[in-house]
């Protein structure tokens, strides 16, 4: 099986991608990755010592560029991680989510259609159904939630779904969609909320927290996403959109406030900021279609994937302080200029 991973220089991406090594060893797994700002070769140090591994920097939204590596490589799937997800950012750039999350995924679904790919998997988030009551803990996102986009960044994975969805129906492209909710593990890059708060908390620095912390996220251990993923590109059904969620809420302020004791830190650290514009109050997604199709079932709670993440921060500072200092911008260089 010879599988194209975009994006696999991020923190789900590259999780994917040692979690198939290990689950599927027989499999040849080439990443795709542009290496912008949110994009780490280091982080994929280990899987380059696999021969079954390779790396290209490229630009999903290149059509020559795609083309030719899918003419070369005759993948059997394609799993498309790769885009712009930061809602923040998409605020102050909108275009730049849209070229890459919307035009980068016809990119590589134009190529996948030429090349004849036997499952092209969009990986999607559960921001494109909007935000549910806090007062309404009954309410879950399925499948047939309807699509209402509240950023910039989660109207442009909308638009990327439905140009999947539409891909299929039309020119019969075997597409799958997988919608999850927020995801936390190892490689998680420090703009986001989980590293962020423990790189500040570590350095004593102040934690800004949006509004009141509030709002409410679903919290997905990013192995059990990846265990998904696998099931879905392999054993699911084509055309179909199926939600994953890890059944752990939290709010933002109890996240944060569990961070600060498992690193023996005080709440004094905790700093309220201006909300940003039109911040979603609550993500809640029910997995069951996943569940009853494909047997998927979460198995990391939330007090013991936070354990687990902050454990591994703390054994691999070097990885996060050279992001924090802009130093693993310069990775690729150092490994590719004379080769």
């Amino acid at each position: 099986m010879n599988i194209l991973i975009t994006g696999g220089a991020g923190f789900i991406g590259a999780n994917f991608v040692y979690y198939m090594q290990k689950k599927h060893p027989d499999y040849r797994l080439v990443v795709v990755d542009a290496l912008t700002y949110a994009g780490n070769l280091k982080t994929l140090d280990g899987a380059r010592k696999s021969s079954d591994f390779r790396f290209v920097k490229a630009d999903i939204a290149d059509p020559a560029a795609m083309d030719a590596l899918f003419a070369q490589e005759k993948f059997d799937i394609v799993v498309n991680f790769a885009a712009e997800i930061h809602v923040d950012r998409s605020i102050e750039d909108p275009g730049v989510f849209l070229r890459t999350n919307i035009l980068g995924t016809q990119t590589l679904m134009d190529a996948a259609r030429k090349h004849k790919v036997r499952r092209y998997h969009q990986v999607s988030t559960d921001e494109v159904y909007g935000d549910l009551p806090l007062d309404r803990p009954d309410l879950f996102f399925t499948e047939e939630t309807p699509i209402h986009t509240s950023s910039p960044y989660s109207a442009s994975k909308a638009g990327a779904d439905l140009l999947a969805l539409a891909y299929y129906r039309t020119f019969k492209l075997p597409v799958t969609i997988s919608r999850c909710s927020n995801n936390y593990g190892p490689y998680h890059f420090p703009e986001k909320l989980i590293p962020l708060m423990i790189s500040r908390a570590l350095n004593n620095e102040k934690l800004p927290v949006y509004g009141k912390g509030e709002n409410v996220r679903d919290w997905l251990y990013v192995e059990d996403h990846c265990a998904a993923i696998d099931l879905i590109i392999l054993n699911g059904r084509v055309g179909e959109v199926y939600n994953i969620g890890g059944h752990n809420e939290r709010s933002n302020l109890d996240v944060v406030k569990t961070v600060l004791r498992a690193l023996g830190k005080n709440d004094s650290l905790i700093t309220f900021v201006t909300d940003r514009p039109g911040h979603d109050m609550r993500y809640a997604i029910d997995p069951a279609k996943i569940t009853a199709e494909l047997g998927w079932k979460p198995t990391t709670k939330f007090d013991d994937g936070i354990q687990k993440t902050i454990a591994w921060y703390l054994d691999n500072r070097a990885w996060w302080e050279s992001i924090l200092s802009g130093e693993y911008q310069n990775y690729y260089e150092k490994m590719y200029a004379n080769r």
